[in-house]
């Protein structure tokens, strides 16, 4: 099969986004994820098999559409997001590929939760800069939080590091699971560590998602978490983002 014709299962698209990595991105959803995060907002992403199958010249076509708006914004691309996309490399790595052919920059939005395979090595090397996501600096609490461990996700913080990989570090603050102040000082810590970190992004929660998991017939375990507050956005920004510890 020509590369260009591999398939891989998507969930939506969003043509022009702004918070996705650097300038004007054309994003991609996958389908399909290992994580059963409590705080998940696109629970109808989670199931393997659902989705609609684009081949990477599709996806190309669509890409090249907002081009003139991604080259405007100085380093726009195409990012591929979740689901997990881990868990589609190969599909991954060609439509990176692809994008850099076409002169457009690549944006990989992960977990990093999956063993790092030759297939995700290969990814990595066709990637400019990796979202990453860090659930919980605490391995029982993330147990808790997402369903496993987080030695994946640190360990693939580090690869990143020592691989030269711009990474963008995101951790979404929630109320009572990851707003503790002790937490957040261990999690900027780590974060000191790593040699290519270009930016520390705090997420506040919000329950947007929640109508999603009702849809599925699903309870959401978040029922009674409220949104953070303005002093505990800023308590764990001025933590996460401005300093080292």
């Amino acid at each position: 099969m020509c590369s260009s014709e591999l398939k891989g299962r998507v969930h939506s698209f969003e043509t022009f986004g702004a918070a996705d990595g650097p300038g004007i991105r054309f994003v991609v959803f996958l389908q399909g994820c290992p994580l059963r995060c409590k705080f998940c907002q696109n629970k109808d992403t989670v199931p393997l098999r659902g989705g609609t199958e684009y081949t990477v010249s599709e996806i190309i076509k669509k890409a090249l559409k907002c081009k003139p708006y991604m080259k405007a914004s100085g380093k726009g691309g195409i990012t591929v997001s979740g689901g997990e996309p881990l868990l589609q490399p190969d599909f991954v790595t060609e439509l990176f590929r692809e994008a850099h052919k076409n002169g457009m920059t690549t944006c990989l939005d992960t977990s990093g939760c999956l063993h790092i395979t030759d297939y995700i090595r290969e990814l990595l090397e066709h990637t400019d800069t990796v979202l990453l996501d860090i659930k919980h600096i605490d391995d029982d609490k993330c147990k808790d939080l997402i369903g496993i461990s987080n030695k994946s996700e640190l360990r693939f913080a580090r690869y990143l590091s020592d691989r030269g990989i711009d990474i963008w570090i995101r951790q979404v603050l929630i109320p009572g699971y990851t707003d503790n102040r002790e937490d957040l000082i261990k999690t900027r810590k780590f974060i000191d560590t790593l040699k290519t970190v270009k930016k520390v992004e705090v997420l506040p929660y919000h329950n947007l998602g929640k109508d999603k998991w009702y849809k599925l017939g699903l309870a959401y375990p978040l029922e009674d978490v409220p949104i953070p507050t303005q002093e505990q956005i800023k308590e764990a920004k001025d933590i996460l983002e401005k300093h080292k510890i």
